[in-house]
């Protein structure tokens, strides 16, 4: 029977590292959105090796695409610390929110189906009830945007937008109170439905703004200067 040959051996390694590289970053990433490791959490690289058990290199990994893609920012002596957003953060995330969702309006309604996506946009509206959790009125609350947006058919722009759902997340669980609820409810999303059933893009993108500037307002009024 012949032996595997170094290149086989160095590509399954790699497949190894790779692996756990992506489930630490699935458990990092995790904690930080589920408040497991909270908005001003140093992430210790040590203590982070030892605690899942895996090598200093992966965490290093893991860490460093965490801050690539915002959730950690980096302090003195190259120390790494879970992202504590400030008003600034806030309103500029909300300010790019609607500059994205504003160019998804104007491609939705150049589509036949738009009003069938406005349909299925309206059924996703956020109905709020005693048994759910904050965190799962977000997730639909974020899942009605993603539609718009995904419904485009423009990859790009649905990358650039997935690329801040993390920050929105962490913008809206930071401060989960009834305040930052009522960002999630039908009433404060039926204005754009009845808007794009207008076909007025310049009326939908009117109404985003406001809607943009009321979350950014209610979330950033308890984030620090």
């Amino acid at each position: 029977m012949s032996s595997p040959n170094v290149r086989t051996l160095v590509s399954l390694a790699a497949l190894n590292r790779s692996t756990l590289r992506e489930q630490l970053l699935d458990r990092l990433r995790e904690g930080i959105l589920d408040g497991t490791f909270p908005p001003g959490s140093r992430m210790a690289e040590v203590e982070l090796s030892t605690q899942f058990g895996v090598s200093r290199g992966t965490v290093r990994e893991a860490l460093r695409t965490l801050q690539n893609s915002g959730l950690l920012e980096g302090r003195e002596r190259n120390s790494l610390y879970v992202r504590r957003l400030s008003r600034r953060d806030i309103d500029e995330l909300f300010q790019v929110r609607d500059a994205l969702e504003g160019k998804a309006v104007e491609l939705l309604l150049q589509l036949p189906s738009a009003q069938d996506v406005v349909d299925a946009m309206e059924r996703q509206l956020p109905e709020t009830t005693e048994s759910m959790t904050y965190a799962q009125r977000f997730e639909i609350d974020l899942t009605f945007h993603q539609i718009l947006v995904e419904s485009t058919g423009n990859a790009m722009l649905l990358n650039m937008w997935s690329g801040i759902k993390d920050m929105m997340r962490i913008a809206a669980l930071a401060w989960a109170d009834e305040t930052a609820a009522s960002l999630m409810t039908v009433a404060h999303h039926q204005p754009i439905i009845d808007a794009l059933r207008t076909g007025d893009a310049l009326q939908v993108r009117k109404v985003l703004n406001s809607h943009m500037l009321a979350a950014a307002e209610k979330l950033g009024a308890k984030a620090e200067d």
